[in-house]
C-alpha cells in the first residue's frame, strides 16, 4: 500500500492524505469474501470437477458386474464344482471306492465294512428307507448290493466287494437318516466277509486315483447342460440334497442310474428282489 502524503495548509495546519480507495481495493480484490467462505467455494469447485469422473467409474463398475450375469447359462454355476469337490464330496483316507459311488474298508479278519459315498447321498437326497440284504446273503462286486428308496423309487446301488453279508448296521436299519449324517462312519450299511481276499480290492480306487475319479464325476454332472442345473446350488454354493431331482424332475432316475452305474432293467421293467 502507498504511504500517506502530508499536505501543508494555511495557518500552519497539516493533514495526511490517504491513498485512493480504489487502489486499496485493487490490492485486496477478494477481501469481500470471508476466509471460510473462500475455502468453501474452492471445495465446491473441486467437487464439481469430480462429478464426471464419479459417473464414469460407476458406469465401468456396472459394466463389470453385468459380465457374470451373462455367464450364468446352465452349467456355468457348476464350473467351480471340480475345484471344490474335495470339500463337498470328501474321500477319507483308508477307504476304497467303487465307481458306482459305494465304498469298502477293511474291518479285520477278512471282513469289510461297506457303505455309500457322499456324492451318492447328495445325488439322491435323504432316504425314505433302505432295502438291505439279510445276513447270509451273497453279494458280487459290481452287482446290486442294496436299494435306496426315495420319492417312491427303489434305486439300486452296487456292492463294492464280493462275499457274504454277515451283519447289517442296526442303527441305519432303524433310522435311515443316519447314513446321511455320517456316511463314512456311523452310517455304514453292511459287513461283508470277502471271498478271495487277495483280489477283494480289485477295481476299487483310493488316494489320488479316487480323487481324480470324483472330480470327473462332478465334471460329468456339470456337462449335462440341463435347464435346472443352476438351481441345485444352495446360497453358499454347496449342492442341495437330492440334486438329481432338481436337474430334471421328470427323468431324474435315469440321471441317477447313469451316475451310479446301475444296470438297466430287464425287458419286463423289473429287478429281482433282494433276499
Amino acid at each position: 500500500m502507498a504511504p500517506a502524503r502530508t499536505l501543508r495548509q494555511g495557518g500552519g495546519r497539516t493533514r495526511r492524505q490517504r491513498p485512493p480507495r480504489g487502489h486499496e481495493c485493487g490490492e485486496n480484490a477478494l477481501d469481500f469474501l470471508p476466509p471460510k467462505g473462500f475455502e468453501y467455494a474452492v471445495g465446491i469447485g473441486y467437487l464439481l470437477l469430480l462429478v464426471p469422473f464419479v459417473w464414469a467409474l460407476l458406469g465401468r463398475r456396472s459394466a463389470l458386474q453385468a459380465v457374470p450375469a451373462r455367464a450364468t447359462a446352465p452349467g456355468s454355476a457348476w464350473q467351480g464344482w471340480a475345484g471344490a469337490s474335495s470339500i463337498w464330496f470328501p474321500l477319507p483316507e483308508g477307504l476304497h471306492f467303487h465307481r458306482g459311488h459305494t465304498w469298502a474298508v477293511p474291518a479285520g479278519g477278512g471282513v469289510f465294512r461297506v457303505g455309500m459315498d457322499a456324492f451318492a447321498l447328495r445325488l439322491l437326497g435323504r432316504p425314505e428307507s433302505l432295502e438291505l440284504p439279510q445276513p447270509g446273503a451273497e453279494r458280487e462286486q459290481g452287482e446290486t448290493g442294496w436299494r435306496f428308496h426315495v420319492e417312491g423309487r427303489a434305486l439300486p446301488l452296487l456292492s463294492p466287494v464280493k462275499g457274504e453279508v454277515i451283519e447289517v448296521n442296526p442303527e441305519v436299519a432303524k433310522n435311515p437318516d443316519r447314513v446321511g449324517d455320517d456316511p463314512y462312519g456311523q452310517g455304514w450299511l453292511l459287513k461283508v466277509r470277502a471271498s478271495g481276499a487277495g483280489g477283494v480290492l480289485k477295481n476299487l480306487l483310493s488316494g489320488n486315483l479316487a480323487r481324480a475319479w470324483m472330480d470327473d464325476a462332478v465334471t460329468r454332472v456339470s456337462q449335462q447342460r440341463l435347464p435346472q442345473l443352476g438351481v441345485v446350488l444352495q446360497d453358499g454354493g454347496e449342492p442341495v440334497e437330492g440334486f438329481a431331482r432338481q436337474l430334471d424332475p421328470e427323468h431324474w432316475p435315469e440321471i441317477a442310474a447313469e451316475m451310479l452305474l446301475t444296470a438297466e432293467p430287464d425287458e419286463e421293467g423289473s429287478r429281482p428282489s433282494l433276499p
